[in-house]
């Protein structure tokens, strides 16, 4: 290599190394959780940046194994308990989970919207109030927040609700049925945390992944990043104004749950409504759960969402968990 080139080369890297701090304090950077910030740098094929953050490279390398602890059992295990320190003004934070509480009033709706993003897709979890998946028991969705250490938790679809054969219905790997009925829209959440819309369960006999949770309510919202026509004459009020409760998955291990008030001082959705706010949220996949007095989200052990007029008892619910033993206490 030429003498100028060999001088280009190194004013190039000076100017890089002195750049690095700006580049690494910026607020993006801050806002990001470490193990986050760390996977950007596996697509580092030149080396340049392993050359210039050695120590970075050698965590990155690390956090492979790292991530590999950011697991819990495919089971009705508890999460881990949340660290205290992890809550903030504005969500929870630790080294495997970010969670952003988030509140909209649009057009006399109001909104109340979780995001959320995990280090592993076991961390996205079921729960049921009874001790079997096929226990007819149910629970308030607070209660059974807290005895599973929810950081934040959604209602499900009240499966114990649905007594036909004909419904698919998994929770932590354990299949309650799966039978299709040409008539509900499936989702299936597999072993990688992705979601899996069917429309009127067109296709699910066919689903070849593993299946962790799969729920039969709906009706879907959003479909492989495409705005869905929800049917008009779907069950479950379709075109009332009603409290309505959802949840997306806005890319990989990011999601995000939300519920639309209504009978109050919001004026609730209809099926359409509630689709076109998760696509507008950038939902790739977004899937309606049971509404009405059933709507219901719980974020440090309180709801988030008005409850005062009522609130039913159901059979599960959806959670996000930290993977940090003892919160990283």
């Amino acid at each position: 290599m030429k003498l100028y080139v060999r001088i280009l080369l190194a004013i190039l890297c000076a100017a890089m190394v002195l750049a690095m701090p700006f580049a690494l304090s910026s607020p993006r950077m801050l806002d990001e959780p470490q193990w986050m910030i760390l996977d950007q740098l596996e697509g580092d094929e030149s080396g340049l940046l392993s050359f210039l953050l050695p120590a970075a490279r050698a965590e990155a390398d690390d956090n492979v194994i790292v991530e590999a602890e950011y697991a819990l059992p495919i089971d009705f295990t508890p999460g881990y308990k949340p660290n205290p320190d992890g809550y903030t003004d504005w969500g929870y934070e630790d080294d495997s989970i970010r969670v952003q509480m988030e509140t909209r009033e649009e057009n006399g709706v109001i909104w109340r919207i979780a995001w959320v993003e995990v280090a592993s897709p076991t961390q996205l979890r079921t729960a049921i109030a009874g001790k079997k998946i096929t226990s007819k028991t149910t629970a308030r969705v607070a209660a059974m927040a807290e005895k599973n250490n929810a950081i934040v938790a959604l209602s499900g679809d009240n499966f114990v609700d649905n007594p036909s054969a004909t419904s698919y219905e998994y929770r932590m790997g354990q299949k309650l049925r799966n039978k299709s009925n040409k008539l509900r829209d499936i989702l299936i959440i597999d072993e990688k945390g992705d979601f899996h819309t069917f429309i009127r369960s067109k296709g699910v006999d066919d689903f070849e992944g593993t299946i962790v949770n799969a729920f039969t309510f709906g009706p879907a919202l959003v479909q492989k990043g495409e705005l869905l026509t929800t049917d008009k004459e779907y069950k479950y009020n379709p075109n009332g104004k009603e409290p309505r409760a959802a949840i997306g998955q806005l890319g990989t291990l990011s999601y995000v749950m939300v519920i639309a008030e209504g009978r109050g001082e919001s004026t609730g959705v209809t099926h359409q409504g509630l689709a076109d706010f998760m696509y507008s949220l950038g939902c790739i996949e977004a899937y309606n759960l049971d509404g009405g007095g059933s709507a219901a989200m719980v974020y440090q052990g309180e709801y988030f969402n008005d409850l005062s007029s009522s609130e039913r008892s159901l059979s599960d619910i959806i959670y996000f968990a930290t993977a940090v033993p003892d919160g990283g206490n």
